[in-house]
């Protein structure tokens, strides 16, 4: 994925509100890239527009090549809130984008399957949301956004719901699904802890206007265990990407 000069304005009462000024970002193919920075900096509206939920007033971005001008089938997104549909079960609400594309749902049901497997849902296709626990129903938020095989996957803060030991347990998930199957990730957090734990590299975003100021590399080995948060080197980055943003001004 590309982005070039990317800005977003809005109109409110008649006056022009500028969210994002002139982004340049580019991700490789296969890397994990997490975003932080302050709450109004325009870190949801950045994934919206990559997602093709909403224009840019400004320069474009490219998935594969091709501008993003609309929602494709070849982008996936997860949400803070798992946004499942009650009357379906956990299996059907994985299946939504194959209905909603009309793809083979037989095909599609089998790989759903091994999906569900492999977060550990395996013997809850048929219950229901209101059945599940908060981490289980972002696990099947998860599959939902990887069933229809998305050249790139974009995450806006799934976990910030969650209690602290559930969003470490999905952080670990999450991470072992990412080895599992190498799709590009661009996630949006809060955490800059949970953005060290996860990515190669942390995107340090300025109080609006959003600008990326700063691109961080995490040279951790994977896989990473919990315990990796507390050596030096994890350390190293969390104090490197805090005095990023604190040099932004992004806290006091």
């Amino acid at each position: 994925m590309s982005v070039a000069r990317l800005s977003k304005s809005y109109e409110r009462g008649g006056e022009s509100v500028l969210a994002l000024d002139d982004i340049d970002l580019t991700i490789a193919d296969g890397q994990f890239v997490a975003v932080v920075g302050p709450s109004g900096c325009g870190k949801s509206t950045l994934l919206k527009i990559l997602a093709g939920l909403m224009p840019a007033s400004r320069g474009e971005a490219r998935l594969r090549g091709r501008p993003i001008e609309g929602p494709r089938r070849d982008i996936g997104v997860v949400f803070q809130s798992p946004v499942l549909f009650p009357w379906r079960s956990v299996l059907n609400n994985v299946l939504l984008p194959a209905d909603v594309q009309g793809l083979a749902r037989d095909r599609m049901q089998n790989h759903a399957l091994q999906l569900l497997a492999l977060v550990g849902l395996q013997g809850f296709e048929h219950r229901y949301p209101w059945e599940l626990s908060g981490g289980m129903q972002q696990r099947v938020a998860l599959i939902r956004a990887l069933v229809h095989d998305p050249a790139i996957l974009l995450m806006d803060e799934p976990f910030a719901a969650l209690d602290a030991m559930t969003r470490e347990q999905m952080n670990l998930e999450l991470q072992r699904v990412w080895l599992e199957r190498r799709k590009t990730v661009l996630f949006i957090t809060h955490s800059i802890t949970e953005a060290a734990f996860l990515a190669d590299r942390v995107l340090v975003m300025t109080p609006r206007p959003g600008r990326i100021k700063d691109d961080v590399a995490i040279n951790l080995p994977r896989p990473r265990t919990l315990d990796v948060m507390t050596s030096p080197e994890f350390g190293a980055h969390i104090r490197r990407i805090r005095a990023r943003v604190e040099a932004k001004g992004v806290i006091a």
